[in-house]
């Protein structure tokens, strides 16, 4: 379908340490790219680790790390840590997060996204080049950080963009851009605001299920948890769903969490996730990709069908 084809580690149904023998399976299956997240599960770089040892040959990436959570050294050195370990094949994407993990969750502050986010960025550009650090940015400063050990070639790094700010920025200091919760035809407005040869990833919730009702249902519990945070607000108002989400807005605000549930139309649910038997699935995902999309990162979720079948079947060589 695409030269690159993803797979989200661990998996929704199992632990990390009952996914060895599922992605060992992997690249026999065709998936080119395994992608790890960090919200309230695994972290971001554990499944990698072990991933670069069961899998080898897979591009590892992490979609995505928050810059808030760590420090910047810290950051640095667990990029250094699987560049080491799976040499030229490992991309270090990070993102702002959202104030409920950086502020609620992880005690830090969540101040200046975008410039902190930057800020970053061009510390990890000169630290996994094994340059000595000591510099002012807008929002932190560092003393005369160096990598005890430098990787030998420094990992891609690529930013989670929703917006076209974050995505111009990702397009001329990053090496590609992270998106999340979009149509196939959303791909379109994204991929316009980078270059062509700007690598566009996006995770994408698929459930091999033909029972549609129970997937909206359980879609409508994972898209509130996401469409409220005021990030992806705005970007689905930039997207122009703003009209289609004021109610569950409203009504999450006044928090009455049933009616926004509810607000949430079928035609949100059925653009945003994935689902249908496996042909279906396939079909639509490979819309994504002939809209502009370089990298689908798969996510199944659980319906009708086992996560590991769907894996299975959801793949390249299915």
């Amino acid at each position: 379908m695409t030269q690159n084809w993803g797979m989200t580690i661990p998996f929704y149904d199992r632990s990390l340490a009952a996914s060895k023998e599922l992605i060992e399976e992997l690249p026999s299956l065709g998936y080119t790219d395994l992608w790890s997240a960090e919200v309230n599960g695994a972290d971001g770089f554990t499944p990698l680790a072990l991933a670069s040892q069961w899998a080898p040959g897979t591009r590892l990436g992490s979609a995505i790390v928050p810059v808030s959570t760590r420090g910047p050294g810290l950051l640095a050195m667990s990029a250094a840590t699987l560049a080491d370990l799976a040499p030229e094949r490992f991309v270090l994407g990070i993102g702002s997060s959202s104030p409920a993990i950086v502020e609620r969750w992880n005690a830090m502050e969540f101040t200046k996204p975008y410039a902190r986010t930057r800020d970053t960025l061009r510390f990890l550009r000169a630290a996994l080049a094994g340059e000595k650090v000591s510099e002012t940015y807008e929002t932190f400063a560092v003393k005369g950080f160096k990598l005890e050990r430098a990787p030998k070639v420094a990992p891609k790094i690529v930013l989670a963009a929703l917006r076209p700010r974050m995505l111009r920025l990702a397009a001329e200091e990053a090496d590609g851009a992270i998106t999340n919760w979009l149509s196939p035809d959303d791909v379109r407005k994204v991929r316009a605001e980078v270059r062509p040869e700007t690598e566009l990833i996006a995770r994408l919730f698929v459930c091999v299920s033909e029972d549609a009702d129970a997937v909206r249902e359980r879609g409508r519990w994972m898209l509130a948890s996401y469409l409220t945070v005021p990030a992806y607000a705005a970007f689905h108002d930039w997207l122009g769903r703003g009209e289609q989400l004021r109610p569950l807005h409203e009504a999450w605000a006044a928090g009455d969490r049933k009616a926004a549930l509810q607000a949430i139309p079928d035609e949100v649910v059925d653009a945003l996730i994935v689902h249908g038997d496996a042909a279906t699935c396939r079909a639509r995902i490979q819309e994504y990709v002939d809209n502009g999309l370089d990298t689908p990162v798969l996510a199944p979720i659980p319906g009708e069908t086992p996560i590991a079948q769907a894996v299975r079947d959801l793949a390249p060589k299915a």
